[in-house]
């Protein structure tokens, strides 16, 4: 798929901003929503989205990156706090080449724990929803 082009209202996150797909949710607001990964790469593992209709980092109007970006950073302190992590990774794709595989924009924060390597990004077992709840309710308390 390539870089530029038009947005896809059927991709994931799309359908689970309409309420089609559920999610275990750490937070939400008028611009962004934050959830867990269902293939966590690292016990944490979350993703931050805004709800507007971007494919990518550089279709993204400022408006909507400002608020994205302090999101990111209130959600990584909560994971911080909540989780414990000797270190955090926040990554972020732009086209398939790249690593994109759902094509609306999206931030990985990912905690990184001494000892501890990484589940292969796409290659990483489905979490139970059981799982994936708990560390959202934890995470969210920290906020």
């Amino acid at each position: 798929m390539a870089l530029s082009g038009e947005y896809d209202n059927s991709n994931i996150f799309a359908k689970i901003l309409g309420g089609e797909i559920p999610c275990a949710k750490v937070y939400e607001d008028e611009a962004v929503l934050a959830f867990m990964d269902v293939f966590p790469q690292s016990k944490g593992h979350t993703l931050v989205i805004p709800k507007s209709a971007s494919r990518n980092l550089f279709d993204t109007d400022e408006d909507t990156l400002g608020p994205l970006m302090l999101a990111v950073q209130k959600i990584g302190e909560a994971i911080i706090k909540a989780m414990s992590p000797c270190g955090v990774v926040i990554t972020q794709f732009n086209g398939a080449p790249a690593g994109q595989t759902v094509f609306h924009l999206h931030f990985h924060i990912i905690p990184r724990y001494e000892g501890r390597e990484l589940s292969d990004h796409g290659a990483a077992e489905m979490a139970s929803a059981e799982t994936l709840a708990a560390q959202a309710r934890l995470i969210a308390a920290h906020l």
